[in-house]
C-alpha cells in the first residue's frame, strides 16, 4: 500500500512538471503571433489631407489597413498643401494621401524634397485634366485649341461678367494645378483676353453648371476624378480643348507632348497619379506601414463615384468614413490580401 501510494504521489509529481513545461511555448506563441499580427501596436500615425471634401475618402481607406496594422490612427487635420507637405517633412505628422506626382513637384521641393520626404505606391493612376468648353460653341465656331481665345471675338463668347474677357474657372488658389494655369495664359498669349476666376472651386462649378443649363458658354479646368463629368459629359455636353504646345513650370520637370496628351490630344498637363508621400524616418521605423502604403490602391472609377456621392450631400466626415469602409467590405479579398502582405513584410524582415 505504501509503494502503491509513493506511485500514485510520484506520478501526479511528473503531470504537473509536465503542466509546467507546456506553458512557455504557448505563451511564447501567442506573444510572437501579437506582435506578428500587430506590428504597429503602441504608434501612432498622424495624417492630414486638404479642406476638399472629395479627397478625405483616401485617407479614410489608407488609416483603416493602418487600424488593422495596430497602429492607433490620430483623425486627420485638415490644411492647405503646402503646410501639409512641410508638416510631414517637419516630422509633425506622418503622412498625406493627396499627393499629384507631377502637378504637387513643385510643393513637394519647396517642402524639403528628398531629404525628409518619400513618394510611396501609387493611390490611384490615369488624372487626367485640362480645359473644357461647351460643345454647342465649339461646333459652332470651330473651337478646337484654347490659343483661339486670343481672339478677342473668341474670347468674348466665355465673358460671363461683362468686361470682354474670357472667365475661366480654374483651380483653388494652394492647388498644384493654379501654377500652371498661371504659366500657360502667359505662355499661349492669353493674359489680355483671358480672365483666371479662382475661388473656391466647387462653388465656381456650381455656378458655372447653372449658366451652362441657361444656355450661357463656359470655360473651365476639369477633372476626370470628380463629380463635374457625370453632369457636364464629355462629347455630348463639353470636349477637351487642346493647347498648342507643352509648357508648365521648370519645377514640375521636363515634360514633354507625350506627357501631356491623350489620344492624340495635348490637353496641356500631364497625365497624373496619386501617391502617399510620408515622413522619411517614419518609414524607416514603421516597415509594416510601408508595405501598405506601397500596396493599397484604388481605382479612379471609385473616386470618381465617391465624389457624386459628397456632391449629392453625404459629405460629413461619419458619411466618408462609412464610404470607406463600404469600399473596404466591396474588395474585402484584396484588402485582406494587402494587410496579411504587409504583415508578411515585417516577419521576413525581421
Amino acid at each position: 500500500m505504501k509503494q502503491f501510494a509513493l506511485s500514485v504521489v510520484l506520478a501526479s509529481f511528473l503531470v504537473s512538471i509536465s503542466a509546467c513545461q507546456s506553458t512557455p511555448p504557448e505563451t511564447t506563441e501567442s506573444t510572437e503571433s501579437t506582435q506578428t499580427t500587430l506590428p504597429g501596436q503602441g504608434v501612432t500615425t498622424r495624417s492630414a489631407h486638404s479642406t476638399v471634401s472629395e479627397e478625405h475618402f483616401q485617407t479614410e481607406i489608407v488609416n483603416l489597413g493602418l487600424e488593422k496594422l495596430g497602429y492607433q490612427v490620430a483623425k486627420p487635420q485638415e490644411a492647405d498643401y503646402a503646410a501639409i507637405y512641410l508638416g510631414v517633412a517637419n516630422g509633425e505628422l506622418d503622412y498625406t494621401a493627396i499627393n499629384y506626382d507631377k502637378s504637387h513637384a513643385p510643393i513637394l521641393k519647396n517642402s524639403g524634397g528628398a531629404d525628409k520626404l518619400e513618394p510611396v505606391g501609387v493611390i490611384t493612376d490615369g488624372y487626367i485634366h485640362g480645359y473644357q468648353i461647351n460643345k454647342k460653341v465649339a461646333d459652332k465656331y470651330q473651337i478646337t485649341n484654347i490659343e483661339q481665345l486670343k481672339d478677342p471675338k473668341i474670347a468674348q463668347l466665355f465673358d460671363s461678367d461683362g468686361d470682354g474677357k474670357a472667365n475661366l474657372v480654374g483651380c483653388n488658389p494652394g492647388w498644384g494645378c493654379e501654377l500652371s494655369i498661371e504659366h500657360q495664359l502667359k505662355a499661349y498669349g492669353l493674359e489680355d483676353t483671358v480672365e483666371y476666376d479662382k475661388g473656391q472651386y466647387f462653388a465656381l462649378i456650381a455656378d458655372l453648371i447653372t449658366r451652362y443649363e441657361q444656355g450661357e458658354n463656359v470655360l473651365y479646368v476639369a477633372f476626370n476624378s470628380l463629380w463635374i463629368a457625370t453632369v457636364l459629359k464629355l462629347d455630348e455636353d463639353v470636349i477637351w480643348l487642346e493647347v498648342p504646345f507643352t509648357s508648365l513650370p521648370e519645377k514640375q520637370g521636363k515634360l514633354t507632348a507625350k506627357d501631356t496628351s491623350l489620344d492624340g490630344e495635348n490637353l496641356g498637363f500631364p497625365r497624373d497619379k496619386q501617391r502617399i508621400i510620408a515622413n522619411k524616418e517614419f518609414l524607416a521605423a514603421n516597415p509594416a506601414a510601408k508595405r501598405w502604403f506601397e500596396l493599397v490602391k484604388i481605382p479612379i472609377e471609385d473616386m470618381s463615384s465617391q465624389s457624386l456621392r459628397i456632391k449629392d450631400g453625404e459629405d460629413s466626415p461619419q458619411d466618408i468614413r462609412r464610404h470607406a469602409e463600404e469600399w473596404v467590405e466591396q474588395n474585402q479579398e484584396l484588402f485582406d490580401g494587402w494587410i496579411k502582405e504587409a504583415r508578411a513584410f515585417v516577419s521576413n524582415e525581421s
